[in-house]
């Protein structure tokens, strides 16, 4: 983990280095995902060009490219016949699992349930002026397509955090992909959760190919309305080139984390924070303290902590290219620079954790005190572990049920109040020259007076 002070030169040079590495159009990508591009394609192409290959071929092509995808970038070989996960095998999914693991998970539901059905908004009062009566309806997405990572790490967390958001703003369908070993089978911990959230429609498609499946929807995958959960660069990529032709919740890409700490700060807690999210590989680590002996304590802390890790050797790759330590004069530079980097998750650890808190603007979801780890967030607290990366909280907000929701504004005239607008409306229409418009008034009274 490189050591930089924000006062140098080199410090916002590096920050913005590491943002740039980060973006979704930059591409990081593990060294494996890089070779398999060249296998499949033949060729060195980047994210983006590997992407709108594999999606241009699904529209296209539907079902047939989707097999072969899965055959060249997955190892499995699907048909008609298996990419749909049947009902018995959901259900025989959470026979396999441990009382331990079905009572945490249970619990997790609970708890994001419980969250998402408090902030879901139920509509408003209708503004009444006069005969005019205005309004808002709040009307969910009739079907959704959430997509749960599986190739660096199995992720059954990312069924609850994309599903029952969904469920909770009322969703009538949701499918879900999620991308099989080379045997075809699916993570036994994802289908369980699919079976306790009552959901029967998983195929095993995973990255671009399941995006594109469920944009422009295939033989065997019906099309949905709306595409959500995290993903690699290739299935973020995937979600911005269908954008349009669905909806998306947001462009999420290699896990972040920053943590805003000061000399109260324990380094072992710091440490194992920033570890907790390195580990996703690709992902990025910061720590901002203007407290230099931290940064160092907090160094020499991962290092110790990293050995015994299951990931660890992917881990000091993390933290080798994509980790900073950096050192302000002040807590307030501090918070300005995170602020700037505007990180998916956010740790403060500080002796006014509260008065920091006030000062921030731009993060996926706060963390705050030492007893507030990110994993607590990423499994079990309540709200959605999707959230926006790269620097794009700065105007991405993190999954929450009120995503599945359509906003349809609702407008009432009556004839009175219609007549005490009708000169402003006119006047505005003819001013575009947009005769029709100013006509679709004026005929109202017309018909009106003979009706009379």
């Amino acid at each position: 983990m490189r050591l930089v002070k924000l006062s140098d030169a080199s410090a916002r040079e590096a920050m913005r280095e590491m943002q740039q590495k980060l973006s979704v159009t930059a591409g990081a990508v593990a060294p494996d995902s890089r070779a398999k591009t060249v296998e499949v394609f033949g060729e060195p192409l980047s994210p983006l060009e590997s992407v709108r290959r594999i999606v241009a071929d699904v529209r296209q092509e539907g079902d047939k490219a989707v097999f072969r995808y899965a055959r060249l970038l997955d190892g499995v070989q699907l048909n008609e016949g298996n990419v749909r996960v049947p009902p018995a095998e959901i259900s025989a999914a959470r026979q396999k699992m441990s009382k331990s693991f079905l009572r945490a998970a249970e619990g997790a539901i609970e708890r994001v349930r419980r969250f998402q059905e408090h902030v879901v908004r139920r509509g408003v009062v209708e503004l009444v002026d006069g005969g005019r009566r205005l309004g808002v309806q709040y009307v969910p997405v009739r079907r959704v397509g959430a997509y749960v990572p599986g190739f660096s790490a199995k992720l059954p967390s990312s069924v609850i955090m994309n599903c029952v958001p969904a469920q909770a703003a009322d969703v009538e369908e949701i499918a879900l992909a999620t991308p099989p070993d080379a045997s075809g089978d699916v993570c036994p911990e994802i289908l369980a959760c699919c079976e306790l959230l009552g959901m029967t429609e998983v195929y095993r498609i995973g990255g671009a190919q399941a995006v594109a499946a469920f944009a422009f929807g295939t033989a065997s995958v019906p099309k949905v309305d709306m595409v959500v959960g995290p993903g690699n660069i290739f299935t973020t990529l995937a979600k911005r080139e269908v954008f349009g032709e669905v909806g998306i919740d947001i462009l999420a890409g290699p896990s972040e984390v920053l943590v805003l700490a000061d000399d109260s700060a324990r380094a072992g807690v710091v440490a194992a924070d920033l570890l907790s999210q390195a580990e996703h590989a690709p992902a990025a680590a910061f720590l901002v303290t203007p407290s230099e002996r931290l940064a160092r304590a907090v160094t020499e802390e991962i290092e110790k902590q990293l050995a015994g890790l299951s990931r660890r050797e992917r881990t000091a790759a993390v933290l080798e290219d994509y980790a900073l330590a950096i050192v302000t004069e002040t807590m307030d530079e501090a918070v300005e620079a995170a602020n700037e980097l505007a990180p998916e998750h956010l740790q403060i650890s500080t002796s006014d954790n509260e008065g920091v808190l006030s000062k921030i603007r731009n993060a996926g979801t706060v963390f705050v005190g030492e007893w507030t780890p990110i994993a607590a967030g990423d499994y079990y607290a309540g709200p959605s572990h999707t959230l926006p990366t790269g620097g794009t909280a700065k105007f991405f907000s993190g999954l929450s049920a009120n995503d599945f929701l359509r906003r349809m504004s609702v407008v009432r005239y009556d004839g009175t109040s219609l007549a005490e607008d009708s000169a402003d409306i006119i006047e505005l229409a003819e001013a575009e020259g947009l005769s029709a418009h100013a006509e679709s008034v004026r005929i109202r009274f017309k018909e009106l007076k003979r009706d009379s």
